[in-house]
């Protein structure tokens, strides 16, 4: 019977056993693998849910973003915070669910200064699963278990979308603008407005921006409908006519036998240019008629007020054409029909010549080239074709009830900048349509009609 070994035996027994581990590869790589496992899985964990704390921040911020932009777009309402909200729903970031957290403010610093910004804030929890095994624990718990704060902010400001319109209607009509014939407009540069409806058949007319109150077809490049309505902007040209000193009228001859105009109602002479000096107020009473070319020496402030009469460009003598009235160089006037509203009168530009008129760029007539008295309903309504007469004309045109129909060009005034606004009851445009850009209306001194069509939100940070 073999006896048991005794220590030195045990210690030679031991020494050997623990020399094999040691030259054993599979064993070396199992120590080694339990020494570093713990190392293995946090940096798994980390891996892992860093890329899933990017993912989920960055779905964050994109609410955010979405969510600011909305309250700030919808700034003119109280329910700002409802907007936000539910954009930020619609992103999977549901206020007081699973954690999340959604706080809209309307009172935020703003880059520019002042603290009228929108700015919303998303929190939410992210659950910790590896991270706790090398000892991160987070800043907050979930259900009991270890989590950390994503967080997504945004700032956003309201901004005002205005349009500027060198056409407005002010029909609260659906045929308060139309086309008719497929006409081939040239608007570009003049945006347009209705305030009823708007048909365009076959062409936008070029114009950059369509809006209508109603329903928009079809006008305009961008067209937009049920934009607030433009009320009336120049109503106060009403209260600058002066008072009617008149107590007859007296017409052109629509027979051999009529008398002739008095030498009062008609100007100029088919010997040669005239020029006549006028200042304030000058009032015809009855049919203004030109019997040459005349331009007008005057300061600002001229008004040629035509009482329940014509202003007759005529035909020349050689029958191819009119006379033009004209404001000199530094010259401007402002041509006013008015009269007590009789029938049988004509209250609007006749003839075949030329109205090369500059407005004045100051004073209470500022912008103001060419209008009907608002009073009138009676004999208002024409056709302005491009040659009878021919309109060069740096201003307003304004004719508050008349139906107008338009098919023809529209150029600047020889002395005057390029703008022109025509505001009328309703307007059919027809034919081969030109509008000059209408960029130089400040310069003019014209206030052009404008509308706020929308609020957009703009992100700052």
């Amino acid at each position: 019977m073999q006896s048991a070994p005794g220590v030195r035996g045990w210690h030679r027994l031991f020494s050997r056993r623990f020399s094999n581990l040691l030259k054993c590869k599979r064993a070396n790589i199992a120590i080694l693998f339990g020494l570093m496992a713990p190392i293995f899985v946090g940096g798994l964990g980390m891996g892992a849910e860093t890329a899933l704390w990017y993912v989920d921040q960055r779905n964050t911020q994109n609410a955010s973003d979405a969510a600011a932009l909305a309250a700030a777009a919808d700034g003119t309402s109280a329910n700002y915070a409802t907007v936000a909200n539910a954009v930020a729903a619609q992103y999977g970031f549901t206020d007081g669910s699973n954690g999340v957290t959604v706080t809209p403010t309307n009172t935020a610093a703003c880059p520019s200064g002042g603290n009228t910004c929108y700015n919303v804030a998303i929190t939410m929890k992210q659950q910790l699963y590896l991270l706790p095994v090398v000892g991160f624990h987070g800043d907050t718990t979930d259900n009991g278990s270890p989590a950390t704060t994503i967080r997504g902010t945004a700032t956003a400001k309201s901004t005002l979308t205005v349009h500027s319109y060198c056409l407005l209607t002010l029909a609260a009509i659906p045929s308060s603008l139309n086309t008719n014939g497929a006409p081939s407009g040239n608007l570009a540069g003049c945006s347009i407005m209705s305030d009823g409806g708007g048909t365009c058949n076959g062409h936008n007319l070029g114009a950059d921006y369509g809006d209508a109150a109603l329903t928009n077809n079809g006008c305009g490049v961008t067209e937009a409908s049920n934009v607030p309505t433009v009320p009336d902007p120049y109503t106060y040209i009403a209260g600058l006519i002066p008072s009617n000193p008149c107590s007859s009228y007296p017409q052109e001859p629509a027979k051999k036998n009529d008398p002739a105009l008095p030498s009062t109602n008609v100007w100029g002479n088919s010997t040669g240019p005239t020029t006549i000096n006028l200042s304030g107020n000058t009032i015809i009473c009855g049919d203004l008629q030109l019997q040459g070319d005349v331009t007008i020496n005057a300061p600002a402030g001229t008004t040629i007020v035509i009482e329940n009469g014509q202003l007759d460009t005529n035909t020349n003598v050689s029958g191819n054409g009119g006379y033009t009235l004209s404001t000199a160089q530094g010259s401007n006037a402002t041509i006013v029909f008015s009269g007590d509203n009789s029938t049988g009168y004509t209250h609007y530009a006749t003839g075949n010549g030329t109205l090369d008129i500059q407005a004045p760029t100051t004073g209470p007539w500022h912008g103001v080239a060419y209008v009907q008295d608002p009073k009138l309903t009676n004999g208002i309504d024409f056709t302005y074709t491009g040659n009878q007469p021919t309109w060069d004309i740096t201003g307003l045109t304004y004719f508050p009830k008349a139906n107008v129909t338009f098919k023809g060009a529209v150029n600047k005034s020889s002395y005057g900048a390029s703008c022109f606004v025509m505001t009328t009851y309703t307007l059919l445009i027809s034919g081969t349509d030109s509008i000059q850009e209408t960029g130089g209306c400040p310069q003019a001194g014209l206030d052009m009609p404008v509308n706020t069509v929308g609020v957009r939100g703009q992100l700052v940070y």
